[in-house]
């Protein structure tokens, strides 16, 4: 099967029940849904620009890359980490109309060229009490990206999934907060470190598509916050 059929046969594994999470850190995010703010995020995977994968190892097609950002790091919520384009769903829209509209509206991309594969389930982001629907796409005909806005992305980028599944760039996470310590899967790729729900969803995403490989989930990579 191709990455595009395995990531069309997740979506319709979530929209008929069948799903499972193996990822107990999907299952932990949790928020109040009646009192949580609706969110959704574009996970948008595609054929992969003129930036070739610094991997060498066959783990995935050498032409598949995910669209992520940097948050600008003057930001007050969520300072300088690397997210999947998106935001608030506005009253009236739809989950895939959000994160479409939020996309066009961080990176620039024609949201024409985007074929929405389906939803997976709600995931609850505590720290800002947001409930998020991440929305799967393909990258049918991609088009450039950029940072529009610099006061809310210091950067945009394409970055090959083969990178983030190679066990030389993953590492645990670790951040020290109000007396307790919070891990969570990350990968280091790009010059940053793709962390916190980020890098829960995208861990548990690989997990789900059979596509992880094992890796050293003791290498602790400490986080300043």
């Amino acid at each position: 099967m191709s990455a595009r059929e395995d990531l069309l046969g997740l979506a319709r594994r979530a929209a008929s029940g069948t799903n499972t999470t193996p990822d107990p850190r999907w299952a932990a995010l949790t928020v109040d849904a009646d009192l949580a703010r609706r969110a959704a995020v574009l996970m948008l995977f595609g054929t992969l620009d003129d930036v070739p994968a610094v991997s060498g190892k066959p783990l995935a097609p050498a032409d598949l890359d995910v669209l992520l950002l940097e948050r600008a790091h003057t930001l007050g919520s969520h300072p300088g980490q690397v997210a999947f384009p998106g935001g608030s769903v506005d009253p009236g829209e739809s989950a895939v109309d959000a994160a479409l509209r939020e996309a066009e509206e961080e990176t620039g991309l024609d949201a024409g060229g985007v074929e929405v594969l389906g939803t997976l389930q709600e995931l609850g982001l505590a720290h800002s009490n947001f409930l998020v629907t991440p929305v799967l796409g393909w990258w049918r005909s991609p088009t450039p990206v950029r940072v529009v806005d610099y006061a809310e992305s210091a950067q945009v980028f394409r970055v090959p999934v083969r990178d983030l599944l190679d066990p030389d760039n993953r590492v645990m996470a670790t951040v020290h907060r109000a007396g307790r310590t919070f891990d969570s899967p990350a990968f280091t790729v790009n010059g940053v470190v793709v962390w916190g729900f980020t890098g829960i969803v995208l861990s548990g995403l690989f997990d789900q598509l059979g596509w992880s490989v094992p890796w050293d989930s003791t290498r602790l990579h400490p986080i300043g916050v």
